[in-house]
């Protein structure tokens, strides 16, 4: 089976964001991801994973001005010295936790633009984070989102992402494949997954229920038949990923709830 790493930003709603590092280890975790680190000083996290045993597999770079509505910038015309300031930031984060992935997200298209105008300025933005991200030994992720989640979301399909790899040139420029938005975007995840893994554009998976992203125990897709298509193309093309559990527990930001809700995997971590 893949490895399972909790997204703290969804999972353990309960708790503290610091506490929910224990919670996740307690229910056997051994990694975890979530949006934004940036609020805490990076050593008390760095201290949180050491003391839990957890591995830290992936965080976004700053997305801009989140509680205004801004999705990232790496698509935003003007935004370059920021969008820059803010991936330096991610790098320095990323040292202190030993993180070997960003997740740099695009941006909304902004009004009156095109994509295919942007284009070039977001290729350029990728660009020079990868060269800066490997000069530290980081992997850059970009990741196709569906636009019922987010509308006007830069980056929707599997094939404009691995296209956008394939423009930068950069081999620590990868894509996160995210089989929720896939399915809602799409379908046919199975064959995707066959496609695109063996190609080593893949850094990362992640997780939910479809439609109502909760446990991947509900909804229309198969998990237990993704999770081995995965695991038989990683053993055909050597892939060691994490599988991020990108999901809103169904029973709520209640007490127990995010265990409650965890037959689908107990026993596989």
């Amino acid at each position: 089976m893949p490895r399972f790493a909790a997204n703290l930003s969804m999972l353990y709603g309960e708790h503290a964001f610091l506490d929910r590092f224990a919670a996740a280890a307690a229910d056997g975790f051994k990694g975890v991801e979530y949006l934004f680190p940036y609020e805490f000083p990076a050593a008390e996290i760095a201290r949180r994973l050491k003391d839990n045993g957890l591995a830290q597999v992936l965080f976004n770079a700053p997305p801009g001005d989140w509680a205004a509505g801004e999705r990232g910038l790496a698509c935003l015309p003007g935004r370059e010295a920021e969008f820059r300031e803010g991936f330096a930031r991610a790098l320095d984060y990323a040292a202190a936790l030993d993180c070997p992935r960003i997740h740099v997200m695009a941006g909304l298209v902004p009004a009156g633009q095109t994509r295919e105008a942007l284009r070039p300025l977001y290729i350029d933005n990728l660009r020079w984070a990868a060269e800066q991200a490997a000069q530290a030994g980081r992997n850059v992720l970009i990741e196709p989102i569906n636009t019922r989640n987010i509308p006007g979301f830069f980056l929707n399909r599997q094939d404009d992402a691995h296209a956008i790899v394939q423009a930068v040139g950069a081999p620590n420029l990868q894509v996160q494949f995210d089989l929720y938005h896939c399915q809602i975007v799409e379908g046919d995840v199975a064959m995707k997954i066959r496609q695109y893994l063996p190609t080593g554009r893949v850094g990362h998976f992640q997780i939910a229920g479809v439609p109502e992203r909760h446990e991947p125990d509900i909804g229309e897709l198969n998990h237990p038949y993704l999770f081995s298509v995965i695991d038989e193309v990683a053993a055909q093309c050597g892939w060691q990923g994490w599988v991020g559990c990108e999901y809103l527990p169904a029973r709520g930001a209640v007490p127990g709830g995010t265990t409650a809700g965890l037959g689908w995997v107990r026993g596989l971590l």
